[in-house]
């Protein structure tokens, strides 16, 4: 952690504390600039707790939660978070990270089509029949012509 304080207003101050730490890391004068390394902690869910001191004394409070994740991402397919299961669950689990070298094997999660990909497919496909079926009626001004006839007279080959 470093921070890069200005002296300008003198009395003000913050102090920032790290999951629920009684010490802070970092105890400096206003505006400062600061920079969290996140390779010193581990994966999972943090929480930064910031007090800030005006010049007249009063301690401002700020709380943000954070997720550090310097390890690979993590990809599970086939098992919903806060789901309910029984018997025997099956799932498939994957990690990425970017030093990895590419796969494109591995480029992309592995996971069950969704339904509305097979509705819509199945609008298209049944589209497609209703579309089929109404060119399949010939016009009444074609019926007669040699394309649309069925005429087997008009099929043999001509003996001039």
């Amino acid at each position: 952690m470093t921070g890069k304080p200005n002296d300008n207003l003198v009395g003000t101050r913050v102090r920032i504390f790290l999951d629920g730490s009684p010490q802070p890391i970092i105890d400096q004068a206003l505006p400062t600039d600061i920079a969290l390394d996140t390779q010193g902690l581990t994966d999972g869910a943090h929480r930064l707790l910031i007090r800030a001191q005006g010049q007249d004394g009063r301690e401002g409070v700020e709380e943000i939660p954070f997720v550090v994740q310097n390890g690979p991402g993590i990809v599970v397919s086939g098992l919903r978070p806060n789901s309910t299961r029984r018997g025997t669950v099956r799932f498939t689990v994957d990690a990425f990270s970017t030093d990895d070298p590419f796969d494109p094997r591995r480029a992309e999660a592995r996971s069950a089509i969704p339904v509305w990909v097979w509705v819509m497919s199945l609008f298209v496909v049944a589209w497609a029949v209703w579309y089929a079926a109404r060119m399949w009626e010939v016009p009444a001004s074609y019926a007669h012509s040699p394309t649309y006839s069925h005429d087997p007279a008009s099929l043999a080959p001509s003996s001039k």
